[in-house]
């Protein structure tokens, strides 16, 4: 597969989604837990979400349980912290592994497009952060450490804002 639009995924309710759907938006694609330190980062990716998302920005966050068990809770689990806590109205997916062989395809993607520092593949975290162009072209990766509004220069020139 060699575009990030000819993988599908799967929806926070189980419903199988082309990434086709999002040609021509820019997209901040970001593997998410609820019990993690980073955690509250739900809310600045939520505020991108809000600034950018009439001009062309999606987040995309896939929930993941391979990081310190951060991630144990159902679909429904996961949906109902997210906007209690942190008002999150971005799309969530199910979860997904990010790492190993039992890894998304999608990830398989963006770590091969975005490799991490020194060119490891492997995501060390989560909200690892992966920002794709208009084209669908995987442009930068981000650390977990490095916060969502941090990203606004990046995602406005992406943008065209």
């Amino acid at each position: 597969m060699g575009q990030i639009y000819d993988f599908e995924v799967e929806s926070n309710g189980g419903e199988a989604l082309s990434m086709s759907q999002y040609q021509g938006k820019v997209l901040l694609i970001v593997n998410t837990a609820s019990k993690c330190g980073f955690t509250p980062q739900y809310e600045g990716l939520e505020q991108l979400y809000q600034s950018y998302q009439a001009q062309g920005l999606e987040v995309l966050g896939f929930p993941c349980n391979q990081f310190g068990n951060q991630e144990p809770g159902d679909a429904a689990q996961i949906s109902e912290f997210c906007q209690l806590n942190f008002g999150v109205s971005f799309p969530l997916m199910a979860k997904v592994e990010v790492n190993g062989s039992g890894a998304h395809p999608l990830f398989e993607h963006l770590k091969r497009q975005a490799p991490g520092l020194l060119g490891s593949k492997g995501i060390k975290w989560n909200f690892t952060k992966f920002l794709v162009d208009r084209q669908g072209r995987v442009v930068k990766r981000f650390a977990p450490t490095d916060k969502p509004e941090s990203l606004k220069a990046e995602i406005e020139a992406l943008l065209g804002a």
